[in-house]
């Protein structure tokens, strides 16, 4: 998984695979959900991420 996040555009983006991107569906507003040609979730997008997000420049990584 890979976390990347564009502070001049605003913007998040959290990659879950490598797979290319089939198709996108917006779920809810600034919300982009990528997924690959079998249907599995590739990656999300998020727009305006510091509206949405605490602090989109610091990230936490838990395994439970």
């Amino acid at each position: 998984m890979k976390v990347k996040y564009d502070k001049e555009q605003d913007i998040m983006y959290v990659s879950f695979s490598d797979e290319a991107v089939f198709e996108s569906d917006e779920e809810k507003q600034g919300v982009i959900i990528d997924y690959s040609a079998q249907g599995t979730v590739v990656g999300m997008e998020i727009l305006s991420a510091s509206k949405h997000i605490g602090n989109p420049l610091k990230v936490e990584y838990e395994i439970a």
